[in-house]
């Protein structure tokens, strides 16, 4: 059931559908549900699998969480978040 909750998507820059709900019980969640839409949210889960596998991060420890919310940070309300200087985006 969409709640048809519409959202001016920060990384879009158009309004778009926003998420169901927010994605965590936090401020940062919050921010996100009110500023992100689903695109872009897809677009940040594409990116996280991706850090998650060159920094070889495990999302069950601490630090490594710590290191994705800050990436996450990045890249919807930062500088965006960088690509690993050793990351080859696969050749087509």
């Amino acid at each position: 059931m969409s709640n048809g909750h519409k959202v001016f998507c920060v990384k879009l820059q158009k309004e778009l559908p926003g998420l169901d709900e927010p994605p965590f019980d936090t401020e940062l969640g919050k921010k996100i549900y009110e500023n992100v839409s689903k695109d872009a949210w897809n677009m940040w889960m594409e990116h996280c699998k991706m850090l998650l596998n060159e920094y070889r991060l495990n999302p069950a420890r601490k630090e490594d969480q710590q290191v994705i919310v800050e990436q996450l940070e990045q890249y919807f309300f930062g500088e965006g978040s960088a690509v690993p200087k050793e990351y080859i985006p696969p050749s087509r």
